[in-house]
């Protein structure tokens, strides 16, 4: 049937229905409406051809245009929607029929003297196209579409906002796992691997989930939600105790175990509110609610402390702890525990020194006591035995040094001659003596070491690298890296050390330098300077980098304020 031969009103009726339907602008039914028009057109007159259809917004009526634009000799393609003012000279005059005109830049044109011009628009009415079945199909699906993009644009806007929240929702269905959750005018999934254990649910069942993440996609669920996320008891305290909610308690951190346990660290600003008893309530009533919502999970509320080692001790009860061995070069904390209390320490399957260890950010060692003085004994005896060796000490002043907590022979040669003087029984003399045999084996070993890599081929450009030694360098030369050239090839992970995984297990990588403590940055910044050496990167555009990031952070801190 002809387009016109329909009751012309229909059409603003049915774009009216769908739009108030689901809950977007009339307007973009309608536009829909004529991008389908104009496709059905298209497979009447010509794939090729610029068919615009334009619906009256008062009395429905449809109007079929064939747009065609002047364009340079050179750049023709399409002989249906373009051609050249050589072409348009023919056509370029005032119309009879008001519904054909010439645009140029975006008004009518009336003055036709100077001939047509490129960028000019030929607009000319065409006959309405009857639909046809497969055409009145293919209409509909173009509508629906892009009813549905529209839908799920206002989805994303309205919940774009809201990621980082707590909202409540209805089960609608499950989906291989996944439950599928009605939020009001949207759908968001809660995957099976963001539910709490073995939650189970049911179609309308209502639900508490947390918004993990909102994101624009083109097709399937936008929003995702968890009951998992550290972050979902930390706003369900806030929606349970005021003080947080009003920032008096502050959530400084959270760890949890999905279903079975959780820490959360708070801290009070005023000094007469207990921030634990606070969280807890009166005979637990508001820690009670957390824990009902999160199916029985227990948590433990725990005070937060800046002073590291206290907020660990904290963090690892209900365990006693005896002490914490804090070493800023070493890359765990050592903690020990009395006896009895190892297997409270630890927990079930390493639950609590986990949750510990998340909660705080930090690598934990847990030791006994017992173990404890035996590890410290060993190394003492390994150190003093080395004193003996190298400086040729009897056994009572090489124990001696130890306890002043001399653990290497740089130490002893290169410290300041006061500290040693500090020690009971040492004069200058000593003293002088002491750092001249030091000095005296490191030099020798310094110049053993060269010398070895000498003989492996390493040559001066690498030797004389700032920040190598001549132990680096040997090592280097062993593993064949014997020019800067080479050195500067080298991956930083290939010299400070690093993890691959091989068949889903994580592989431990040794580095070159791993042995002399070299970190990554150190690495990093090593193999970037022998490039900049070697000329093979412009040290200008280093910098630059480093002050475009510096801009963006400012630009996101002053977003954020």
């Amino acid at each position: 049937m002809a387009i016109t031969s329909a009751n012309q009103l229909e059409l603003l009726q049915t774009a009216e229905a769908v739009a108030r339907e689901k809950m977007i602008e009339p307007e973009l039914v309608i536009e829909a409406m004529e991008d389908s028009l104009a496709r059905a057109a298209k497979s009447r007159y010509g794939a090729e051809m610029d068919i615009r259809v334009s619906i009256d917004r008062k009395t429905g009526n449809a109007t079929f245009t064939r747009v065609r634009t002047v364009v340079d000799e050179e750049v023709l393609e399409n002989y249906q929607a373009e051609f050249t003012a050589e072409q348009a000279k023919p056509y370029f005059e005032k119309q009879r029929d008001p519904a054909n005109a010439w645009i140029r830049e975006g008004a009518v044109v009336e003055d036709f003297a100077g001939g047509p011009q490129i960028g000019d628009v030929f607009q000319e009415q065409v006959p309405p196209v009857e639909l046809g079945r497969i055409a009145a199909q293919s209409a509909k699906q173009v509508i629906l579409q892009r009813v549905r993009e529209a839908e799920r644009d206002r989805q994303y806007d309205e919940f774009k906002d809201r990621a980082g929240t707590i909202i409540n929702g209805i089960v609608k269905r499950e989906e291989y796992g996944n439950i599928i959750v009605d939020v009001g005018r949207g759908e968001a999934i809660l995957r099976r691997n963001e539910k709490i254990g073995r939650e189970s649910y049911r179609p309308n069942d209502r639900i508490r989930a947390y918004v993990k993440d909102v994101r624009r996609e083109t097709r399937g669920p936008q929003i995702f939600l968890s009951r998992t996320d550290p972050q979902f008891m930390a706003e369900l305290f806030k929606m349970e105790v005021p003080e947080i909610y009003d920032g008096v308690i502050e959530i400084k951190a959270v760890a949890r175990d999905p279903g079975s346990r959780a820490k959360i660290a708070v801290i009070s600003y005023d000094g007469s509110i207990d921030p634990v008893g606070a969280c807890v309530g009166m005979r637990g009533s508001r820690v009670q609610a957390v824990v009902g919502e999160l199916q029985g999970e227990k948590i433990d509320i725990i005070p937060w402390s800046e002073d590291q080692a206290t907020f660990l001790v904290n963090a690892l009860q209900p365990a006693e702890v005896s002490k914490v061995v804090v070493d800023e070069d070493a890359p765990r904390i050592e903690v020990v525990v009395p006896e009895e209390q190892l297997s409270l320490a630890i927990g079930r399957r390493g639950q609590n020194v986990r949750l510990a260890s998340q909660l705080t950010g930090l690598d934990i060692d847990i030791l006994t006591e017992e173990e404890e003085s035996k590890r410290r004994q060993a190394e003492f005896n390994a150190r003093t035995q080395l004193f003996m060796d190298k400086l040729d000490l009897d056994e009572f002043f090489a124990q001696l040094l130890v306890a002043e907590g001399f653990t290497n022979l740089e130490e002893v040669a290169y410290v300041d001659q006061d500290e040693l003087l500090s020690i009971d029984g040492v004069d200058e003399g000593t003293a002088d003596e002491l750092q001249a045999r030091a000095r005296d084996v490191i030099e020798a070993a310094n110049k053993a070491a060269l010398e070895n890599a000498r003989a492996l081929g390493a040559e001066d450009s690498l030797i004389e690298f700032e920040g190598l030694t001549p132990q680096m360098v040997e090592a280097l030369a062993n593993d064949g890296v014997k020019t800067l050239e080479d050195f500067a090839t080298c991956a930083d992970w290939e010299l400070a050390g690093g993890w691959t995984t091989v068949d889903g297990q994580r592989v431990k990588d040794d580095g070159l330098l791993e042995p002399f403590g070299i970190s990554l940055e150190d690495a990093q910044d090593m193999v970037m300077t022998a490039r900049v050496m070697l000329g093979w990167v412009d040290p200008t555009e280093l910098e630059q980098p480093e002050d475009e990031a510096g801009e963006e952070d400012a630009e996101t801190e002053e977003a954020g304020a």
